[in-house]
């Protein structure tokens, strides 16, 4: 039942917004009592957490099985923006949820999910460090404002991405990662 909770929250959440779902609707679309709910969850915001939590770890355990592999930095690069992109067509209610309604939570838990999303961010930087230091990337390259801005474009995606349009996420990732690396001028 306490998995059954959580994927109705995640899509009622990813529907209507967290404020705007109550527990009762939460308990109404599954047919049980508050009591129930209450039984798994101390509160709404709890239920928030959890989401957050196994949201965030499930990056973070697919991150480390890319970082494990002996590839190169681009190759690596190019799986953890399409990683995060079958997150995002696989599981965009939660992606949704993620990213849109992480300020309803409270200071702790928001520091929880800080530090991991900290560590998911650092991972990345370390790719691309070893990419400049491999010489695979240009040396003049701000390794942070070069993971921020490929975190920032690859997690808003959850907005326009469409799993059932034109491309799907690996033509999206291919995109991405060609114009990460290779920009807007003529070779």
């Amino acid at each position: 039942m306490k998995e059954k909770i959580i994927e109705v929250s995640i899509d009622l959440f990813g529907k209507n917004g967290f404020t705007e779902t109550s527990i009762q609707d939460i308990v109404d679309v599954l047919g049980v009592t508050k009591g129930t709910f209450y039984y798994y969850f101390k509160s709404k915001e709890e239920l928030l957490m959890e989401i957050h939590l196994r949201y965030i770890e499930d990056l973070l355990m697919s991150q480390r099985e890319i970082i494990e592999k002996t590839k190169t930095a681009e190759a690596r690069l190019f799986d953890m923006v399409y990683m995060l992109m079958k997150h995002i067509e696989g599981q965009g209610q939660s992606a949704r949820v993620f990213f849109r309604e992480m300020q309803h939570l409270n200071e702790e838990h928001l520091k929880d999910i800080f530090k991991k999303r900290d560590a998911f961010r650092l991972n990345m930087n370390q790719v691309i460090a070893d990419g400049v230091e491999s010489g695979e990337f240009r040396e003049d390259l701000d390794v942070n404002i070069v993971t921020l801005a490929i975190l920032g474009a690859v997690n808003w995606s959850y907005h326009w991405f469409d799993p059932k349009g034109a491309l799907d996420e690996k033509a999206v990732s291919t995109i991405y990662i060609d114009f990460m690396l290779n920009g807007l001028k003529k070779a």
